[in-house]
């Protein structure tokens, strides 16, 4: 993903937050409305969270050092994975509480125009940083659904405002019905029940957004069609005649690191297998131009080993062959 894309999309969301925070506040001033409150907090919130994307994409910038080796990359996704709870904390559970005490205590909303008017406004508003959000998107997912683009996409910011802003565009339509329907009944418990739905819709897409960026902290593999790539890349038909195992993971939304052994020809000299090696290196990187960090170890190529299958105490996270420390 191209980080300057997901920056675009990160400053215009922002600019349009905090717009619309400070006129949903206001509109909480005049109107006593507790989803004006809800949403205002709400945006402050996706305010608070763009700052933390662009911290994040600012720290992974960071050059290596002899302690992180291999770079900052993954800053990215620590600050993305604070956005999640920072969601759904000051955000979701925020306005649940503030539901449930406006239902305990119901009152009218008055001014109602205030309410309404800044709800039409944000909507606008929140309309333009989407657009600029899947405009960004587009030029990117190819042919998979949002759903797919979402759930693969290695860099957070995209999906991260993708989720807050359809998240806050349905907030606002239920923040709408819930003042309309507070003023047309004079009962302000249905302002109540339209914050409560707002703070479950920020629970709900706050987990959505922690699942996705604990997999990637965890540790995800490169897509399926750089996964062939690199291998169609490794092999030459000639020195290097298969691979026999790889693993990609990604250090960063843009830096991959891959290790693989390799089948070579059992005659050849070091210096040969050496030379072998830099090429397949550079075809890699020719191939996939975020593989940045590459291992590739040479073998001999046995069937009767392959047809053993994988040996799963060799598998990183599988059980310790050596349980004693010897």
């Amino acid at each position: 993903m191209s980080a300057s894309g997901g920056t675009r999309a990160i400053v215009a969301a922002l600019g349009a937050n905090l717009a619309i925070a400070v006129s949903k506040f206001v509109a909480f001033a005049f109107s006593g409305s507790s989803s004006m409150l809800a949403e205002g907090v709400h945006s402050l919130a996706d305010s608070g969270n763009q700052f933390l994307l662009l911290i994040g994409g600012k720290k992974a910038q960071r050059e290596a050092t002899p302690q992180h080796p291999f770079g900052y990359g993954r800053e990215r996704f620590i600050y993305a994975f604070l956005v999640s709870i920072v969601l759904f904390s000051l955000g979701g559970m925020f306005a649940i509480y503030e539901g449930y005490e406006k239902i305990s205590h119901p009152h009218q909303v008055e001014n109602w125009y205030w309410p309404v008017g800044v709800l039409v406004f944000a909507i606008v508003a929140e309309g333009f940083s989407f657009r600029t959000a899947m405009k960004e998107s587009n030029e990117l997912r190819g042919t998979l659904s949002w759903a797919q683009f979402i759930r693969r996409a290695k860099a957070p910011e995209l999906p991260v405002v993708l989720l807050e802003d359809f998240g806050a565009l349905i907030g606002l339509v239920l923040a709408l019905g819930g003042v309309g329907l507070a003023v047309l009944t004079g009962d302000g418990v249905w302002d109540g029940i339209g914050t409560i739905c707002i703070g479950v819709l920020l629970v709900l897409i706050a987990l959505v957004l922690a699942s996705e960026t604990k997999s990637l902290l965890l540790g995800e593999a490169a897509g399926l069609d750089d996964v062939k790539k690199i291998e169609a890349a490794i092999v030459d038909g000639d020195k290097v005649t298969r691979v026999i195992h790889m693993r990609t993971l990604h250090l960063g939304p843009e830096e991959l690191l891959v290790a693989a052994k390799i089948a070579v020809q059992h005659d050849e000299t070091a210096a040969v297998v050496a030379e072998a090696i830099n090429a397949a290196e550079a075809r890699i990187r020719a191939a996939v131009p975020i593989a940045r960090v590459i291992y590739l170890e040479p073998d001999i190529y046995s069937e009767a080993e392959a047809a053993k299958g994988p040996d799963p105490a060799a598998t990183p996270g599988g059980p310790n062959p050596h349980p004693t420390g010897h």
